[in-house]
């Protein structure tokens, strides 16, 4: 497989931009030799009655649960289109989604909200819509059985944190990316109260942080670089800064943008896993084709992160240790 990495030292954050398997030099020396934990992270499948969705989403998940994982974490987008659609239309992609996953997931999984699951938003200006009460993210939860829009739950030593990123913009019917209020304060309590020993994963949607915005579109065409609130959580830098208060915050896993990256700094490793549909199954997305994936959890605090491109291809040589 042809790899390329691009390795930056910039202000003392170390980025790591890789179109292949495995990373280079992003990993802090391990004290350990076996994971406690594999997981296999699917984000972005966009799913939808054509263009293959449902035989490419097969294919991703008897793929992914060759290589044993102990979990599936989905990033969200698990559907194609929900902000500007009839809610017949987006019952039929659901309906996509509850057929494959029903047939092909044997493993144990744990699932975020995405921006394209969310219904009406776009349409927020029209009372039938707004009004109904499977408006905004009530549709997508009921579907996937989330009692809660973000959640915490412990695994093999490890202490997992599952975000909702997506915030409504009224006046724009749209969204941009950050944790209201609540949230955010639900988020400083629940970090506080995990022993500073444990090591800790948060799973979320849209990036916290990510190298790989700056390429989703032409964000430099004004003559200087402009990341839209969409496409990086807007409020990174207190984020980040309730993530210094808590060093056992160790590892970031994201979707959303369908380029990867791996993205050091203060210490917590920002790992943006590209798109299970590449360009929304159409082929690659820029120089990244659909990928899932594999993430192996140790008992330090580190983890391997590797992208494995899986359509067409033998499954990884990447068996779990005994």
């Amino acid at each position: 497989m042809q790899r390329r990495q691009f390795l930056t030292q910039l202000s003392g954050a170390s980025v790591l931009a890789s179109a292949g398997l495995p990373p280079l030099g992003a990993e802090a020396p391990r004290t350990v030799s076996r994971p406690v934990l594999r997981v296999a992270h699917l984000t972005d499948t966009h799913v939808l009655p054509d263009r293959g969705a449902d035989l490419g989403l097969t294919e991703a998940l008897r793929h992914a649960q060759a290589q044993k994982p102990d979990l599936v974490l989905f990033g969200g987008d698990l559907i194609m289109d929900a902000l500007k659609k009839e809610k017949d239309d987006v019952l039929g992609q659901w309906a996509v989604w509850d057929r494959v996953i029903q047939a092909e997931l044997k493993t144990p999984h744990r699932v975020c909200l995405g921006n394209h699951d969310i219904w009406g938003w776009g349409y927020a200006d029209r009372p039938d819509i707004a009004s109904d009460r499977h408006f905004g993210k009530t549709l997508a939860m009921e579907r996937l059985a989330l009692a809660d829009r973000h959640y915490s739950f412990d695994q093999a030593g490890w202490h997992f944190i599952v975000l909702d990123s997506m915030q409504l913009l009224t006046a724009h019917h749209t969204y941009t990316a950050r944790l209201d209020e609540d949230q955010f304060s639900w988020l400083a309590r629940d970090l506080a109260a995990v022993a500073p020993t444990t090591p800790v994963c948060v799973l979320s949607h849209i990036p916290i942080l990510a190298a790989c915005a700056f390429f989703d579109g032409e964000n430099e065409k004004t003559g200087t670089w402009t990341v839209p609130g969409a496409w990086m959580h807007l409020d990174a830098r207190r984020i980040k800064t309730l993530f210094h208060q808590h060093p056992n915050v160790k590892v970031c896993l994201s979707g959303h943008i369908h380029l990867a990256d791996d993205v050091s700094y203060l210490g917590v490793r920002y790992l943006c896993n590209g798109a299970v549909c590449g360009g929304w199954w159409k082929g690659p997305c820029q120089e990244f084709a659909p990928a899932y994936a594999l993430v192996d959890f140790f008992a330090d605090g580190t983890v391997e992160n590797r992208l494995v491109f899986y359509r067409g291809s033998a499954p990884v040589n990447a068996a779990k240790p005994a």
